[in-house]
C-alpha cells in the first residue's frame, strides 16, 4: 500500500508538472551559433547550425532544455576560397569533429539555478563525437530569446589535433584546447 501511494504521488507530481510546463521550440532559422577557435598565431571563426531545440518553462522560469546541433554545417567565416574549403573540410574530418560518423552533437540541461533578472546557471550534458561530459554556463532569457557564451574543452571529446596538452614541439602550430560558442536563440 505504501508503494502504491508513492507511485500515485509521483504520477500526480509528474502530471502536474507536465500540465504546468510549456515547451517552446527554438526557431532554428532565426537562431545562431558562432564559434571561435584560437591558436598561437591567431584565430578562426565561423558558424554552425542548430538542427532543433527547445526550452521548457514553468510559468516564466526555465526548467529544462535540449538542443541538437548539425555538425555537418560547420562553416568558417573568416576565410575565403581554398583556405576556407580546406579548413571546413579539416574541421569536418576525424582529426576534429568526424561529422560523417557523428553528424550531430547534443546539449541536454541537467540542473538549472535561478540567478535573477532572467539569468540562469545551467549544468548540462554536452555530447560531441559520442562522448558526453558536463558543462556549466549562464543562460540569459528574455522575451522569446535566450543567449549564452560557453567554452568547450575539445580534448575531453577526443579532439586532440594540434593540442599542446598532448603533443610537444608544435611551436606556432599549437591550437588552444578550448573553443568558444556564442549562442543566440529565438523561439
Amino acid at each position: 500500500m505504501k508503494n502504491f501511494k508513492s507511485i500515485a504521488l509521483a504520477l500526480v507530481a509528474f502530471v502536474s508538472f507536465a500540465v504546468n510546463a510549456q515547451t517552446k521550440k527554438v526557431d532554428v532559422s532565426k537562431s545562431t551559433i558562432n564559434w571561435v577557435g584560437k591558436k598561437v598565431t591567431g584565430s578562426h571563426e565561423g558558424t554552425i547550425a542548430l538542427k532543433e531545440g527547445a526550452l521548457v518553462f514553468k510559468g516564466k522560469k526555465v526548467v529544462n532544455g535540449n538542443f541538437t546541433v548539425d555538425m555537418t554545417t560547420i562553416n568558417t567565416t573568416d576565410l575565403d576560397g581554398k583556405g576556407k574549403a580546406n579548413l571546413d573540410g579539416h574541421l569536418k574530418s576525424d582529426d576534429f569533429f568526424g561529422v560523417e560518423k557523428f553528424p550531430t552533437s547534443k546539449l541536454v540541461f541537467k540542473t538549472i539555478g535561478e540567478k535573477g533578472k532572467g539569468v540562469y546557471a545551467v549544468t548540462a550534458d554536452l555530447t560531441i563525437k559520442g562522448i558526453t561530459h558536463p558543462i556549466k554556463f549562464d543562460l540569459t532569457v528574455g522575451a522569446n530569446t535566450a543567449s549564452t557564451t560557453l567554452k568547450v574543452d575539445r580534448t575531453k571529446y577526443d579532439i586532440k589535433y594540434g593540442s599542446g596538452s598532448f603533443f610537444s614541439d608544435l611551436g606556432d602550430k599549437t591550437i588552444n584546447d578550448e573553443f568558444e560558442l556564442t549562442v543566440k536563440l529565438a523561439f
